[in-house]
């Protein structure tokens, strides 16, 4: 019984340190290929990677070239597929980075491949290396993974511009705008419009001429105020009110100004138009006409 004590304290001590040290993501098993196009397969460089420390010497990328990272990502000592493996790119003089998804099976097999066209300018233009870093990491307690693993040289055809797209729109304070607006419309000179007005005058004789001419009676002037003298004095008026709010808006008044007047002279004048023309068919029917 003593024995088994003192075995007790031991064995759970051990156990609780194997549950509390989680297991961490890695791969193994991974290398890089650079493969020049046109040329056969196999011919390209081929290196090995190490999870624990990069790789020696850059590796070059050239215009025509593409990149292949094959490797087997692992969980403590185990191939497994994790959520997500990315090869990730940092540029070192302005950081930006840009990441390429492995696409990994569930054996843990997985590759990435990487075309010079793929990369974004900023990385074509880049005058140093470029950190080139692996990232696993997935659901669960172990640890993820991300490290350098290899350096980046990229190079381009000095004969093909470089295609840089616009920057994107940011939106800022603008300068401030003075609106600058049009003068109100002037009235023609004054000697203008005499002239029109003479003419207009002088035309009204020839109106009254005509209309007696065409038979015109005016002696039942008097029998038409009798019968409606509120109806045939305000259509009268209205007519005379629209005439000078047409001489206002010409010598003095805005639109605004004219509108509201003119609207209201408008409504008198079709009903007191429409209670005249009334008394005028009653004494039309009546024979008077």
């Amino acid at each position: 019984m003593r024995l088994l004590q003192s075995f007790v304290p031991p064995l759970l001590l051990s156990s609780a340190a194997i549950v509390s040290a989680a297991s961490s993501w890695s791969f193994e098993d991974a290398t890089v290929t650079v493969q020049t196009k046109g040329a056969g397969l196999g011919t390209g460089a081929k290196d090995k990677l190490s999870a624990t420390s990069p790789l020696s010497k850059s590796v070059s990328l050239g215009a025509t070239d593409s990149l292949k990272l094959q490797l087997t990502t692992k969980d403590g000592k185990n191939a497994a597929r994790p959520h997500q493996a990315f090869l990730t790119l940092t540029d070192p003089i302005t950081g930006v980075e840009e990441s390429f998804i492995f696409n990994v099976k569930d054996s843990g097999k997985g590759s990435v491949n990487l075309a010079h066209k793929d990369l974004p300018h900023q990385f074509l233009t880049s005058s140093k290396p470029i950190p080139a870093s692996i990232v696993i990491g997935s659901f669960g307690s172990s640890t993820p993974y991300k490290a350098k693993v290899f350096d980046l040289s990229v190079t381009r055809d000095a004969n093909v511009p470089l295609a840089v797209p616009e920057k994107p729109l940011r939106y800022a304070a603008e300068k401030e705008i003075h609106h600058i607006f049009r003068e109100d419309p002037r009235s023609p000179p004054k000697i203008i419009s005499l002239v029109f007005a003479a003419a207009v005058a002088a035309a009204l004789p020839a109106l009254f001429i005509v209309w007696l001419t065409l038979g015109a009676n005016a002696n039942h002037v008097s029998k038409a105020l009798s019968n409606a003298p509120v109806s045939h004095g305000l259509f009268f008026g209205s007519i005379l009110a629209m005439e000078g709010i047409f001489f206002l808006y010409y010598t003095s008044w805005n639109l605004f100004q004219t509108l509201p007047a003119a609207a209201v002279v408008g409504v008198v004048a079709f009903v007191s138009g429409s209670r005249a023309l009334s008394e005028v068919q009653e004494r039309r029917l009546a024979g008077l006409r």
